[in-house]
């Protein structure tokens, strides 16, 4: 039978326990991407026991879960991450990592456990007339676990009308959450500039070709691209994130290498912003007679949550949680590979508040970051019903 949304978090709660042990289980252990064995393992595990066909393979350690209930036709997917960060954990936690180097910075040990616990409420006390696709992602830290999936054939062995992921947010109290439609998140594109002069003894830098000066140029030169030719209203970010060059004192460099990372909210933006940089790096390089070679590489698109599915989530939320719990999110500069799913299917990326200050407030990517256990029953009550109210 059904439950009534204002039914489903007290349900939640009462389980939330078991859940939050597999939670710690998964974050003492955690995987970098492609590496995702043992949690898929577990995932895996855990869906046959509760009915669902699992399949695994899409992505190396993917793994997706299908229900079906009822005669319905309508399909709906929703995406949970499982991979953790090469960061050496200093929360002092009695669950944290026993691999060093190896973290689950970003939340997503909660992510799994969480959509773990909806499943087994969806399968086991939650009635639904349609299919419910699960899919539980490898590589999403900066490797494209979903696009990979997306080309090994996601959409086509796994139909879904509608897919949907969220992510855990610091910052926002827990019980909250937050959606909002068009881009959400970041496009991220990755630029390698190596740069070739001439090495010469730092006394007589007029026997050689400075590759260093070049680079420093470029350096400061790269915000002029936002600053002058990008419309102040459009969101940009170029980071210069290394400069490799030489190793002493008195020597004048041969070569450099620059690692640039560049993010934008809006597509053809993202563009042109690769046109000017690329002309800007070799006219630089030029102007000081090095050769040069650039590598742009497309990492992630942006993500943009499609006007339909905003709404629909929002509603879904504003049932489960009330109006004043439930707010917009500006976009941010973050990138997410969610994006490659929804430039297939349309869909939506919400936020869920991972709490503020000492409670759950550290932001991602940091050695001293946690997922907030008070958050887990929270995000697994509304997948609940949001699938369960889409599958009628």
């Amino acid at each position: 039978m059904a439950s009534e949304p204002h039914e489903l978090l007290g349900q939640l709660h009462s389980t939330a326990d078991e859940f939050i042990a597999i939670r710690r289980a998964i974050h003492a252990h955690p995987e970098l991407a492609f590496e995702e064995q043992r949690t898929s393992d577990l995932v895996a595990e855990c869906l046959r026991n509760w009915g669902y066909q699992v399949h695994r393979g899409l992505g190396g350690t993917g793994v997706v879960g299908v229900l079906q209930k009822g005669e319905g036709t309508k399909s709906i997917g929703i995406r949970a991450d499982m991979d953790a960060l090469p960061i050496l954990e200093r929360t002092g936690l009695d669950y944290a990592s026993r691999l060093p180097g190896k973290m689950h910075a970003c939340g997503h040990d909660g992510h799994t456990a969480m959509l773990l616990c909806a499943a087994r409420y969806l399968a086991q006390s939650q009635d639904f007339n349609g299919r419910l696709h699960l899919i539980f992602q490898p590589a999403e830290e900066n490797e494209g676990g979903a696009l990979r999936m997306v080309e090994e054939g996601l959409f086509e062995q796994f139909p879904c009308d509608e897919i949907y992921a969220l992510h855990n947010a610091p910052g926002l109290p827990v019980g909250q959450m937050a959606i909002s439609s068009g881009p959400a998140m970041a496009s991220f594109d990755r630029v390698t500039v190596t740069l070739r002069g001439r090495s010469a003894h730092g006394a007589m830098p007029h026997h050689g070709i400075d590759s260093m000066q070049c680079a420093a140029s470029i350096v400061l030169g790269l915000q002029s691209i936002i600053t002058r030719e990008i419309d102040a209203q459009q969101a940009v970010v170029i980071t210069v994130g290394s400069i490799q060059a030489g190793e002493v004192y008195n020597i004048v460099p041969e070569s450099a290498v620059l690692k640039i990372g560049v993010r934008a909210l809006d597509p053809d933006v993202r563009r042109k912003v690769e046109q000017r940089l690329q002309a800007f790096v070799q006219a630089q390089a030029s102007s000081y007679q090095l050769e040069c070679e650039i590598e742009y590489l497309h990492k992630y698109p942006v993500l943009v949550n499609r006007p339909e599915q905003t709404e629909y989530a929002r509603q879904a939320a504003i049932r489960l949680l009330g109006a004043d719990m439930v707010g917009e999110r500006p976009p941010t500069m973050g990138s997410e590979d969610f994006a490659y799913m929804l430039q297939h299917r349309p869909g939506a990326y919400i936020r869920l508040g991972n709490g503020v200050g000492e409670d759950g407030g550290c932001m991602v990517h940091n050695p001293l970051y946690d997922f907030n256990d008070k958050a887990l029953h929270i995000g697994a009550a509304f997948w609940v019903h949001l699938a369960s109210s889409y599958l009628v």
